[in-house]
């Protein structure tokens, strides 16, 4: 199976994770990529910022999917933009772990699902993108299990590094005994202020210790990226000029560029 199934992921709250997902969503179905976004955070906030409800149609959602009750192929809902598709999410997630305490296989519910999805000649997506909780829950590793690579948004602010310390045994962890082929696709610097010493030092951090995996791109802070989410639309059709939108249009190019970097070199 190809490397399509990409989790957005930092057990740290606020550090611009949904906001990664719906913009790198909406850049790459403007490039003509067929996406679906799985919203997996009780918040619900994937699915707002995407202009729909997380409130409206409680019986089909990913909880529904992961319970038991639906199977993946009914919960899908349009989006009113081109090209994308998205799962919602709502607050039952919360109590997913409690209920499922007695099965065995729960951390798999998700990959399986998502192979079945995959399988199926009727769908098919260039690219399907996990919007995670923040947390290390069991939704997490349902995440962390079917994926098959991990972008990591890292806020450019102190103690961020031990944050993900934290999340790299996690990873490590999932890898040697639920998922071995899952990787770190890249970690992409969010609320990053060049005026702002702090910013540039774990910058320079981040590229010292994980080299190449940090994308060229920092998304800065920006006043547009953070109102367009209570205006349902991602910021790059909200504000198409800003300077975070430019930031995800040139983050999109690069994801899209290491995919094609893989296929020339195979």
């Amino acid at each position: 199976m190809d490397k399509k199934i990409i989790s957005i992921i930092n057990q740290k709250g606020g550090v611009g994770k949904t906001t990664t997902v719906i913009n790198l969503a909406a850049g790459l179905s403007m490039k003509g990529k067929k996406i679906l976004v799985i919203d997996l955070d009780p918040q619900g906030n994937a699915t707002t910022g995407l202009g729909l409800s997380n409130t409206s149609d409680p019986d089909n959602t990913i909880y529904n999917v992961l319970n038991g009750s639906k199977k993946i192929f009914d919960v899908i809902h349009k989006t009113k933009f081109d090209n994308l598709e998205l799962i919602s999410s709502n607050v039952d997630l919360s109590g997913l772990e409690v209920e499922t305490a007695g099965d065995s296989r729960r951390a798999f519910k998700l990959k399986d699902e998502l192979a079945a999805l995959l399988h199926n000649s009727r769908v098919s997506y260039d690219y399907i993108l996990i919007d995670c909780p923040p947390s290390l829950s069991l939704l997490t590793i349902m995440a962390l299990v079917a994926s098959n690579a991990l972008v990591v948004p890292l806020q450019t602010e102190f103690f961020a590094l031990e944050g993900l310390t934290q999340l790299i045994k996690t990873i490590e962890r999932i890898k040697s005994n639920l998922n071995p082929q899952l990787l770190i696709r890249g970690i992409l610097l969010t609320m990053f202020d060049k005026r702002n010493k702090l910013s540039s030092q774990v910058e320079t951090e981040a590229r010292n210790y994980f080299k190449n995996k940090v994308y060229n791109t920092a998304v800065p802070r920006n006043v547009r990226l953070s109102e367009a989410p209570s205006h349902g639309v991602p910021v790059l059709i909200y504000d198409k000029n800003c300077p975070g939108s430019k930031a995800y249009f040139n983050f999109t190019e690069e994801f899209l560029n290491q995919d094609k970097l893989v296929e020339s070199a195979a």
